[in-house]
C-alpha cells in the first residue's frame, strides 16, 4: 500500500482529448518527510509515518519538535501513518506525488465539513409533518421515539435512531476514485470527483482498499501556448 499527504485546494474541470468533460479535485502535495519506521518488532505492526507541511517551532509542541529532529527535519502540522506500506524508504527520505500514476484507483482520506447542530430532516433526510388542516405543529420536529411501533412492549429509545445533532466534522474516506493527472514538478495531483473537507483541508491519499482494478488514463488538451521566439 501506498500513501501521500497533502492538502486540497478546490475543484475544477478539464478536457479529454475526445471532448469529455471531467470534474477534478486539486490536491498539493509537496514531498512528504518518512519521520518513524514501525515493525512487528518494536511496535507490534509495520507502518510508515509521514509529515506534511513545515510549522514553525514556536507553534510546535516540544514532542512534536524532538521527534522531527531524529529525522532531521522541521516539526510537521499534519502527521499520519500508512499501514503496511510497500515504499522502499528510510527515515529522513522525502516521497512524492510521482508514487501515483494517471488511472490508478485511490481512496482519499479527510475530515468532513463541519455543519454544526441541524435538525433530523437536514441531517437524515426525515420526512416533514402534515402542512394542511391547520391541527399539526410537527412539521419539522422529530417523530415518535419510543414506540418504535411496538407500544406494548418498547418503551425505549432503540440504539441508532435517527435525530437532531452534530453534522459533519468527522472522518471520512472517499473510496475508489481515479486520479487524473500526476503533476511531478508542481507537485499537484487531479483526481476524479469530490473528496472531503473544505478547501484547504488536509487529506490522505492511499492505495484503494476495495478497487477493482486500475483504469486506462486518459489524454487530455494541452493549452500551454509554446511561443515562437523570432531571431
Amino acid at each position: 500500500m501506498k500513501g501521500l499527504l497533502g492538502r486540497k485546494l478546490g475543484m475544477t474541470q478539464v478536457f479529454t482529448t475526445d471532448g469529455e468533460l471531467i470534474p477534478v479535485t486539486v490536491i498539493e502535495a509537496t514531498p512528504n518527510v518518512v519521520l518513524q519506521k514501525k515493525t512487528v518488532e518494536t511496535d507490534g505492526y509495520e507502518a510508515v509515518q509521514l509529515g506534511f507541511e513545515d510549522v514553525k517551532e514556536r507553534r510546535a509542541t516540544k514532542a512534536n519538535i524532538g521527534h522531527c529532529k531524529k529525522a532531521d527535519t522541521a516539526p510537521k502540522r499534519f502527521v499520519r501513518e500508512v499501514r503496511d506500506c510497500e515504499l522502499d524508504v528510510n527515515v529522513g527520505d522525502t516521497v512524492g506525488v510521482d508514487m501515483f500514476e494517471a488511472g490508478e484507483q485511490v481512496d482519499v482520506i479527510g475530515t468532513s465539513k463541519g455543519k454544526g447542530y441541524q435538525g433530523t430532516i437536514v441531517r437524515n433526510n426525515a420526512h416533514q409533518g402534515p402542512k394542511t388542516h391547520g391541527g399539526s405543529k410537527n412539521i419539522r420536529h422529530i417523530g415518535s421515539l419510543a414506540t418504535n411501533g411496538i407500544t406494548s412492549r418498547q418503551g425505549r429509545i432503540m440504539k441508532g435512531t435517527m435525530m437532531a445533532g452534530q453534522e459533519g466534522g468527522y472522518r471520512t474516506t472517499n473510496p475508489n476514485l481515479t486520479v487524473i493527472k500526476v503533476d511531478k514538478e508542481n507537485n499537484y495531483i487531479l483526481i476524479k470527483g469530490c473528496v472531503p473537507g473544505p478547501k484547504k483541508g488536509l487529506v490522505m491519499i492511499r492505495t484503494a482498499k476495495t478497487s477493482k482494478g486500475n483504469k486506462a488514463p486518459v489524454t487530455l488538451i494541452d493549452y500551454t501556448v509554446n511561443e515562437e521566439v523570432s531571431e
